[in-house]
């Protein structure tokens, strides 16, 4: 019954943990696609950046999925 307990608990922070890392990914994405919008010509720098920045939210929810179980 404990390990019962126990493994919806840390299934239930696996799920926060990923639904934080889609948001933040949602995020970046809606935010860079609002910049080349303004401004077309930095579509590179921006598009790097929101890269490096998609893949760092993407990391943290890996290490919530792994860690919390």
């Amino acid at each position: 019954m404990i390990t019962l307990i126990a493994e919806i608990n840390g299934n239930i922070a696996s799920a926060f943990g990923l639904l934080g890392a889609a948001i933040g990914v949602g995020m970046i994405g809606n935010k860079a696609a609002e910049a080349v919008g303004r401004n077309p010509g930095a579509s590179t720098k921006i598009l790097v950046q929101a890269i490096i920045g998609m893949a760092l939210a993407e990391g943290l929810g890996v290490l919530a999925l792994f860690l919390a179980k």
